[in-house]
């Protein structure tokens, strides 16, 4: 008996599958857009489940195939979901009727605590949180943070020479290494101890892991949200009571010291001396200690795995491109002769060559590969003329878009010079676009740049590819090669900086 009420049920559950996914298509074909036939319910997300491929590389066969069309409809379990090729129609999406598409697709569920931060936040609360803690991230506090960036980057050449054999190994983990660093430190703010001594390094290279069970619970959470909750899952439960706590000590701490280190935990104390309130709509949001470790742990995402693979990935292309590396050498040492072995944040922020390579690097290796936006209210898409519906998903691919040579010319050359004058192309998107842009880029870029400047400094690079063009890992959301081996070479020729 149990045996039949099983197989029923398996029964109907296919045949529901086969009908929406036969909704699917029509729904996509009776407005005249096409629809990409290949899995009908799922789209590419069960390509990439199933298929031992990286997700770029899975929607890429969707870019491929309907390169020639503004937007193809793609599978999914509930809402609708349109992948976007056409400028015009991203333009729109991100900016043009930020009204209608400022929901990034995804949000925290009820109880996931670390994960109700601005990354999956919508709406008022977005918004209000949004602008309370943005002054962390202005040209004058940065200026001031800068000091924590420093700290972790001499740091890090120490790091290097006390463990010589991260020289020629994993350079991606290396990275990783001191991104988790900086970011603890401009977090918690710094101690008399190295910032790589921090517990939370662990932690954060956890929460980034790519696996079945993490990469199931994304696109869970992206195509049925009401499954996620049913199965009890959380993005970041694992990780609650060690980083939660850390935040209430830090901050309870920093009242009681009462002094000013410009990090984060400063913006935690002046936020929690009032309510948060939104005059124009009256909007009240309570800061507690859970909602604020809430946005420290975002910048463990947005701060951890994308600047590491900025910085790899610059890397990588400098070792297979040793006249860009001689120049960006020899802009590095004027700044540090120039400020007698150190280097200032008006040094690192006017090094505009080194933005150029960097620039470059997130155009032909962006750190986030897929962007998503939800409509909210029914909007108009150019081009096509196609009235989206509120609960449509949008998705867009940063990679495609900026490896398309009609965009990028030769995309496979590494060529700084692109980046020369500042509108370099309508569509650059490392770090998304519009309002809701990465609220950290500058921070990012600066965090960046100054392990860079001292990685440089004291290092050369050589890249060794396995075969003629990189191949990238499997299974992952991030691009990263597989088969490139990164040295970094001591530079024995300059005079060693003074470390701090």
């Amino acid at each position: 008996m149990i045996v039949q009420i099983i197989l029923v049920c398996v029964i109907i559950i296919l045949i529901l599958a086969f009908l929406k996914g036969r909704w699917n298509e029509r729904y996509w074909k009776k407005r005249g857009i096409k629809f990409h036939p290949r899995n009908r319910l799922f789209g590419p997300f069960w390509d990439f489940m199933v298929q031992d491929r990286p997700m770029f590389e899975v929607f890429g066969d969707v870019h491929k195939k309907y390169k020639d069309e503004p937007v193809v409809g793609i599978g999914s379990v509930l809402a609708p979901m349109l992948y976007v090729i056409d400028p015009q129609i991203i333009q729109h999406v991100f900016q043009t009727d930020f009204q209608s598409f400022h929901h990034r697709g995804i949000e925290a569920q009820p109880g996931d605590l670390l994960a109700d931060n601005l990354l999956f936040m919508n709406g008022n609360r977005w918004k209000l949180l949004r602008q309370s803690i943005s002054p962390l991230f202005t040209a004058s506090k940065l200026k001031s943070m800068y000091y924590i960036m420093d700290k972790s980057a001499q740091d890090f050449v120490k790091f290097l020479e006390n463990n010589p054999e991260k020289l020629n190994g994993d350079t991606y983990n290396t990275m990783t290494t001191f991104c988790s660093a900086a970011v603890s430190a401009s977090v918690f703010g710094l101690t008399t101890k190295s910032v790589f001594d921090s517990p939370f390094l662990k932690m954060a290279r956890k929460a980034f892991e790519s696996n079945f069970k993490s990469d199931f619970r994304f696109i869970t959470l992206l195509l049925n949200p009401w499954l996620f909750r049913k199965l009890g899952m959380s993005m970041f439960g694992e990780h609650e009571d060690l980083f939660i706590s850390a935040i209430k000590q830090t901050i309870r701490q920093r009242e009681i010291d009462n002094i000013k280190k410009h990090d984060f935990a400063d913006i935690c104390v002046t936020l929690q001396k009032s309510q948060l309130r939104d005059p124009e709509t009256g909007f009240v949001l309570d800061p507690t200690d859970e909602l604020l470790a809430a946005q420290g742990f975002f910048f463990f995402i947005a701060g951890v795995e994308p600047s590491a693979t900025a910085l790899y990935c610059t890397l990588l292309e400098l070792g297979l491109n040793p006249h860009i590396l001689e120049r960006l050498h020899h802009d590095v040492d004027t700044a540090f002769e120039k400020y007698n072995g150190q280097i200032t944040y008006e040094a690192v922020f006017n090094m505009k060559y080194m933005d150029m390579v960097l620039n470059e690097s997130m155009r032909k290796h962006p750190p986030v590969v897929m962007l998503i936006r939800e409509c909210v209210q029914d909007s108009v898409l150019p081009v096509v003329n196609l009235k989206v519906e509120k609960g449509t998903k949008i998705i867009i691919s940063p990679y495609h878009i900026h490896n398309d040579p009609d965009r990028y010319p030769n995309p496979e050359s590494f060529i700084p010079e692109r980046f020369e004058t500042k509108d370099a192309s309508e569509l650059y998107l490392p770090f998304g676009k519009g309002n809701r842009t990465c609220i950290g880029e500058r921070f990012a870029r600066l965090q960046v740049k100054t392990g860079l400047s001292y990685l440089l400094r004291h290092y050369t690079v050589k890249t060794i590819l396995d075969g003629d063009k990189l191949k990238f890992h499997k299974k992952q959301f991030q691009l990263w090669p597989a088969n490139a081996n990164i040295k970094l070479i001591r530079r024995e020729n300059v005079t060693k900086t003074k470390l701090l």
